[in-house]
C-alpha cells in the first residue's frame, strides 16, 4: 500500500472493492458489457466509532479483513499510492460476507 497509512475518523470504513472477474474458468476473455458490476469489498480499515447523544462510544459493526456487500452507489473515491479505495459509513453497509 502506501508509505503512509489512513485511519477513518468516526464511523468510517475504508474499503477495497473486489474488482469484476476480466476471464472465464475456461480461460475466455470477458467483455465489459458482459461483466456484471460486482458490490463487494475488503475492510481495510476502521475508525472508533461514533459517540450517542449521552457520549459513550458506539462501535463499527465490521472488523479489518470483513467482506462486506456495498450499495451500488455512494462512497466517496480516495487514491492512495496507485490504490483506488472508497470511504463509507458504517450505516451504509449493507451486510458482511461470510464463506
Amino acid at each position: 500500500m502506501a508509505a503512509r497509512r489512513l485511519i477513518p475518523l468516526l464511523d468510517r470504513v475504508l474499503i477495497d472493492k473486489v474488482q469484476a472477474a476480466t476471464k472465464s474458468t475456461g480461460g475466455i476473455l470477458l467483455p465489459e458489457s458482459v461483466s456484471q458490476k460486482v458490490n463487494e469489498g475488503l475492510v481495510v480499515a476502521v475508525g472508533p466509532g461514533r459517540r450517542n447523544k449521552d457520549g459513550d462510544l458506539l462501535p463499527v459493526a465490521v472488523k479489518e479483513g470483513d467482506k462486506v456487500l456495498l450499495p451500488e452507489y455512494g462512497g466517496s473515491q480516495i487514491k492512495l499510492g496507485d490504490k483506488e479505495l472508497y470511504l463509507y459509513r458504517d450505516e451504509e453497509l449493507l451486510g458482511v460476507l461470510k464463506d
